[in-house]
């Protein structure tokens, strides 16, 4: 699997890079980001995935999360890939909340997505293989997973649908329960189709209330974000973790909303976190 690269700069004494290839997952070619901070020669650092939320790429955060002086400070590797295949020949939708930049890192099963949408294979298994394969200075044995809003979804239910594989979880204002909310309604009716049963593999809280779980979850989120109280709904995953004793921090952050101010804000407390548990033996 060829990377391209499109571009990489020096920042806090490591690399920030962007590159591209041709997934096989999605068909497409997809672009991702990753930050290798300072690090002797030969030196194996352990990896933090960032997942996005609605409407963004790997730029976001890259441009505004603030993430590479911890990540530098800690030794840690951080990638960003996109949020969803693009591009002329892939499936959209007229809506900002669904189609090109709002995959909810499923795989999809109905047409016309499930031609290119299959972003669980893609975050799951293709761009860690690639990882693997084109960063030597990445150890996939020492792994951590974060996100945000979509991408806090996202980072919650990969974890818990692969148990052991992340020694850590965060995230910051995550949809909770898609199942419960119009943003999830929406994506994954249309991506799954009308079986909830189905889309339980995609819902924290039913994936929690099904056994799934992880050692404990991080999660901020922001008291004056406008989307909370329909879409994000904290409070169901908080009540799914005391049902089932899995050890949740909630932190709700007065004045703060849904924006990469809050994000960046935050994002040093959770790194560091995050580091602390990848550095343990």
């Amino acid at each position: 699997m060829a990377v391209e690269t499109v571009r990489e700069s020096k920042a806090f004494g490591g690399v920030q890079g962007v590159y591209r290839h041709a997934s096989q997952a999605t068909g497409t070619d997809m672009t991702f980001a990753v930050y290798v901070p300072p690090h002797d020669e030969g030196a194996k650092l352990p990896v933090l995935w960032y997942l996005s939320g609605l409407t963004c790429t790997h730029a976001n955060v890259m441009d505004k999360g603030e993430y590479r002086r911890a990540c530098a400070e800690h030794g840690v590797i951080l990638i960003a890939p996109d949020t969803s295949p693009r591009g002329d020949g892939v499936a959209d939708d007229a809506g900002w909340d669904f189609g090109q930049g709002a995959s909810f890192y499923v795989d999809a099963t109905e047409e016309p997505w499930a031609a290119n949408f299959r972003m669980k294979r893609y975050v799951e298994d293709e761009l860690p293989a690639l990882i693997a394969a084109e960063f030597p200075q990445a150890d996939l044995t020492r792994q951590s997973i974060f996100g945000h809003s979509m991408g806090g979804h996202g980072a919650l239910t990969i974890a818990l649908r692969n148990e052991g594989r992340f020694r850590s979880v965060s995230a910051f204002a995550p949809i909770a329960s898609p199942l419960n909310c119009p943003w999830g309604e929406k994506a994954l009716g249309g991506y799954l189709g009308s079986d909830k049963a189905v889309w339980r593999a995609y819902d924290a809280c039913a994936l929690i209330d099904d056994g799934a779980r992880v050692d404990e979850l991080l999660v901020d989120q922001g008291e004056a974000d406008s989307f909370l109280a329909e879409q994000l709904k904290p409070e169901l995953l908080q009540a799914a973790c005391e049902r089932t004793g899995v050890p949740l921090t909630l932190r709700m952050q007065p004045g703060y909303d849904h924006s990469y101010l809050f994000i960046s804000t935050f994002m040093a407390d959770h790194v560091a976190w995050h580091a602390e548990r990848l550095k343990r033996d």
